[in-house]
């Protein structure tokens, strides 16, 4: 964008004007061992602690002390009902109904027993698609399902690559592999963002293409929920599974999101694994009853729920539910958008972003080359007070989180780089 200005004055004024300026306070800032504030710009990977997550846990403690099991009904928050309470807000940021979302397990897991559900393989039709580049558990969970089910995994997996010297996937590459080999794609499975590039793939035209050829499709929104604008449901996918401690501030190892699809929330005839919180609730206490499916997502619950992980993410879905995804999105771009703008002033022969360049093809995370570096850069930049990622083999990846995250943190980071990169 060509309105981006250059100088520390022109950041501040930013961070004045911003009308989301007064949530930073709510978290708590990492400081270095001087007492400085850090420049934190890894909600990418963790997401900052609110500082309101102490007093919700604390709640559950209490509550827990003074009422034992009856803590279940009587608690400030019944237990019983606890993971409901979550639903219409995460509902809200993946851009789904409540009844297609439920907060459940962790990641992988979720992966898991979705795909117990929507992978079904056929003597025909029985490889499934992801992303060259995925993150490595999703691979290793794609992989083992394929042995589960007797299938050779290094054949039964196709790869959406980039093209040669390139680092971003392109739609008619995707359209070609479907042409080619849609008759044998019983999964298309890929990261919503992936979690190198920072690419936010579109996907609604993936599912689109998928459902052309007869495959279901699922995405991991690790790297989106809480981040970009999902739209899980318009997307028609069939499920999708997502964590919520990088964004959504819940922890780490925290529970994870699932979606699945409203037009399967009736379905008794899809495999799945159960247990007694996937069964009616009017009768899941009389221990007897013949299973009785739940309607929607919470259809694949299992077990009752961890309480005190679940007031966590309360802690920080509150914080969304009254700020919005959409005014969260619009200072995101603005905020990654002045990032880019300071770091091409660095010049292409030093800097290269692999992130989209275009804001509605990414989200606030920006995947950068430095010529010529290795990890070393990074502990410089740790050593500085900026707390950044590496991933191998040369990439730094930083995420200027909107809610948390200033213009002049943007500043001041590219101000400390430039000061390396100058030295070295």
């Amino acid at each position: 964008m060509s309105n981006y200005k250059l100088g520390l004055d022109y950041a501040l004024r930013q961070d004045q004007n911003d009308e989301l300026k007064s949530y930073r306070n709510l978290f708590h800032i990492p400081k270095d061992t001087k007492g400085q504030t850090c420049i934190y710009m890894t909600g990418n990977s963790l997401g900052l602690q609110p500082k309101q997550t102490k007093s919700y846990i604390n709640q559950e403690l209490e509550d827990w002390a003074n009422l034992g099991v009856k803590g279940h009904t009587e608690a400030t928050n019944p237990w019983l009902t606890y993971h409901e309470t979550l639903t219409e807000s995460m509902a809200k940021i993946v851009g789904a109904k409540p009844l297609e979302v439920v907060i459940m397990n962790t990641l992988t897991a979720n992966l898991h027993f979705m795909m117990v559900s929507f992978y079904r393989p056929t003597k025909t039709r029985h490889k499934i698609l992801i992303e060259s580049d995925a993150f490595p558990s999703d691979k290793y969970a794609i992989e083992s399902q394929l042995r589960h089910h007797g299938q050779d995994y290094k054949s039964g997996v196709i790869q959406w690559k980039p093209r040669e010297n390139e680092e971003l996937l392109r739609y008619d590459d995707l359209e070609k592999i479907l042409e080619v080999h849609g008759d044998d794609i019983a999964l298309i499975m890929v990261g919503a963002v992936n979690y190198y590039t920072g690419q936010f793939l579109d996907l609604k035209r993936i599912t689109k293409l998928g459902h052309k050829h007869g495959c279901t499709v699922g995405f991991d929104c690790a790297h989106g929920a809480g981040n970009v604008a999902l739209e899980l449901h318009d997307s028609g996918a069939d499920f999708a599974v997502w964590c919520t401690y990088k964004y959504l501030n819940s922890g780490p190892g925290s529970l994870a999101g699932c979606f699945v699809h409203e037009r399967h929330a009736y379905r008794n005839d899809l495999n799945r694994f159960t247990g007694w919180w996937s069964h009616n609730k009017q009768t899941r206490f009389n221990m007897r009853q013949e299973f009785e499916q739940l309607p929607g997502a919470e259809g694949w619950q299992l077990s009752n729920p961890p309480i005190l992980s679940m007031a966590a993410i309360k802690a920080s879905l509150d914080i969304f539910n009254e700020v919005g995804m959409e005014k969260l999105t619009k200072k995101s771009k603005k905020l990654t958008g002045y990032f880019q703008f300071l770091l091409q002033q660095l010049g292409e022969d030093t800097i290269r972003i692999i992130t989209p360049n275009n804001p509605k093809e990414r989200g606030c995370q920006l995947s950068i080359q430095v010529k010529d570096a290795d990890k070393s850069l990074y502990g410089k930049l740790t050593h500085v007070g900026v707390i950044s990622d590496w991933r191998e083999p040369d990439v730094i990846r930083c995420a200027p989180v909107p809610l948390y995250n200033t213009f002049e943190d943007v500043y001041r980071l590219v101000d400390k780089l430039k000061s390396i990169l100058r030295n070295a």
